[in-house]
């Protein structure tokens, strides 16, 4: 019997497919996806106080997809050391990936792929999300290489371009 992990993500991954408008990739790929609290906070919430736009997109979605936004036990979360300084998303996603059997990490920010990397978490950022979306047939090449030339040329998405250009290369 193939069992599906658990999928965890983090704000940067949720914030550039809202961007990117492609928030269905996520349920095309594992069919469902959770956030902790501490995420929906800081993409929904207080992205709504900022007047993002994305944030909204993000809320809907969510909503029509009905999927979890976790509350992390206080008990979780002071089992959890961090040798790093991350922000509550992040800390609250590697908490809760750890009491967790094999889940997938989604997340971009360097230091906490670092940290989930220590940990032994299976991770993904948003290129990797969308490589692996190409590679299962949901997305064709020109798709993808558009998509990541997007992400390139976008100041409001915070992946380098050199990155994007790596992947497309390591695609073709």
């Amino acid at each position: 019997m193939n069992v599906k992990p658990i999928v965890l993500c983090n704000a940067g991954p949720l914030i550039a497919l809202s961007k990117l408008n492609r928030l269905d990739i996520l349920a095309d790929l594992y069919g469902e996806t959770q956030i902790p609290r501490a995420v929906y906070d800081e993409v929904v919430t207080h992205g709504l106080a900022r007047g993002a736009p994305d944030a909204l997109t993000v809320r809907l979605f969510w909503q029509r997809q009905r999927w979890p936004i976790v509350d992390v036990p206080d008990a979780v979360l002071s089992a959890y050391t961090s040798p790093v300084v991350l922000d509550p998303g992040e800390t609250e996603v590697l908490a809760l990936a750890q009491t967790l059997t094999d889940p997938l990490v989604l997340i971009d920010d360097e230091i906490a792929r670092a940290e989930a990397r220590r940990l032994g978490l299976r991770l993904r950022g948003t290129l990797g999300i969308i490589v692996h979306a190409y590679r299962r047939g949901l997305l064709s090449f020109g798709q993808t290489e558009m998509l990541i030339r997007e992400i390139a040329a976008r100041p409001d998405i915070w992946i380098g371009d050199r990155l994007c250009e790596q992947v497309i290369a390591g695609q073709q």
